[in-house]
């Protein structure tokens, strides 16, 4: 069935397979809807402690099959839901998420329910972050340094002929999370990560020879300051950024070479973001891995200019060179001559 399934899909037409898509995910919404009002009313009942189980969590998960996360993010929602019935439209229509329900099912009121999840509406988990950490401020965190241990050794195959001899090996030790900017009030967010030794006396340093300008020798702002200096380095390096810059002395025809004048005017004018736009109008807007494109490509002629140069992600940028040239693509990113004719008659130069 599931191969079947697949197959199928494989022969629609793309507007056929996103009208599908969009089709299935309303009808989980309104499903998901269904779902948290029916464990709202169960919960009212009593019935999870009827049939034996301790808690409505202990029943989804054991009798629904739900997980952990999907069993906390449903009740949570359920019974906001019981207080302010509004929710359940709201994730029928696809206005806000259980994730979204769970954070701010804590801080809502008769008084501000509809404020705030009005306010929320199509905002992403770090959003709605942002929100709570408004409705409900929390003081800084305290600046903490400590030594954590060694991380576990990695596991090592062992022979057979070792196995009796050779002790159970430890597990593998699960690479640290992501750090995340946490909101803790408006404009205020707590970052935790890891630093080896060579940064933390890097740190040290700096507070010892930042003394006169930061007596408190506070950590965050010596961060803001390394940080300040960094960015004005980066761009110097990137886009030959200056107070003073040079006049530019134009290209060569023909060059690949991207003047840092346009650099500059080209990530001023983008934002610093991806700037690719879709068929729906939707622009992509991502800002790490960005990359100078030439809208026209440099192998037909198109020259690095202002108007012809925009930032793409790496993703964007790949893909708009395969469309274009399809299976030459990386044949022509490296400048085979005889490639590029091959495309110049392509597209009719």
């Amino acid at each position: 069935m599931p191969n079947e399934l697949l197959e199928s899909l494989s022969r629609l037409s793309d507007p056929d397979l996103v009208a599908r898509l969009k089709s299935l995910t309303a009808s989980e919404r309104e499903t998901t809807a269904q779902l948290v009002a029916h464990l709202a009313e169960l919960d009212t009942r009593d019935i999870h402690l009827r049939e034996g189980y301790p808690s409505l969590f202990v029943y989804c998960r054991d009798v629904l099959g739900l997980s952990e996360h999907e069993a906390y993010n449903r009740i949570d929602a359920a019974r906001a839901a019981r207080r302010f019935p509004v929710i359940l439209d709201l994730l029928a229509q696809g206005a806000v998420h259980l994730t979204t329900v769970r954070l701010l099912a804590p801080h809502l009121t008769p008084d501000n329910y509809l404020a705030v999840l009005q306010s929320a509406r199509g905002k992403r988990k770090s959003e709605v972050e942002e929100i709570v950490a408004m409705l409900a401020p929390r003081p800084d965190v305290a600046p903490v340094v400590r030594k954590l241990s060694k991380p576990a050794p990695p596991h090592r195959v062992v022979p057979c002929e070792e196995a009796a001899t050779v002790a159970a090996p430890l597990p593998i030790a699960s690479p640290p999370p992501r750090p995340e900017a946490t909101p803790l009030s408006p404009d205020r967010y707590k970052i935790q990560f890891t630093i080896g030794t060579g940064t933390l006396e890097k740190l040290r340093l700096a507070k010892d020879l930042l003394r006169h300008a930061i007596p408190s020798g506070d950590e965050a702002a010596i961060l803001d300051r390394a940080l300040t200096a960094l960015l004005a380095e980066l761009a110097k390096k990137k886009f030959g950024e200056t107070d003073h810059p040079r006049p530019s002395q134009g290209t060569v025809p023909g060059s690949r070479h991207i003047p840092a004048d346009v650099k500059r005017a080209v990530w001023r004018r983008d934002l610093g973001r991806c700037a690719f736009t879709g068929t729906s109008g939707y622009r992509c807007g991502e800002r790490a891995f960005l990359e100078f494109h030439h809208v026209e490509p440099h192998a037909v002629g198109g020259e690095p200019t202002v108007e012809n140069v925009q930032l793409r992600c790496r993703r964007h940028n790949s893909h708009e060179a395969k469309v274009y040239f399809g299976p030459l693509r990386a044949h022509v990113a490296k400048g085979s001559y005889h490639l590029q004719q091959l495309v110049l008659e392509r597209v009719g130069k």
